[in-house]
């Protein structure tokens, strides 16, 4: 399968925290996916991309929080990130970089 623009437009970048650190030990990668974009749509994007099986794709949407800039009141943009879990055996090594 080739990478088509599609599945680069579905997947922004992957999301490095100590959460995300403790949810690999696990098998699962945490990507900041498109909003409009649906698990069928992340699951064919992440294994097209990486080469790897996906066992199952469960996504969260962070609103944006209101916080202040030189005064002015400002949002945050909304957030929408895919928890991908893998098969066993697959991985993603996202602190390299692809």
């Amino acid at each position: 399968m080739s990478a088509k623009a599609e599945h680069y437009d579905v997947i922004r970048k992957p999301i490095i925290t100590e959460k995300t650190t403790m949810a690999s030990e696990n098998g699962a990668v945490v990507f900041e996916v498109a909003m409009a974009a649906n698990k069928p749509q992340i699951k064919e994007a992440v294994e097209t991309l990486f080469g790897v099986k996906v066992k199952a794709v469960n996504t969260t949407i962070t609103k944006g929080k209101v916080k202040r800039f030189r005064g002015q009141l400002g949002k945050r943009a909304d957030v929408k990130k895919a928890y991908v879990t893998l098969e066993e055996g697959n991985t993603i090594d996202v602190s390299t970089g692809l």
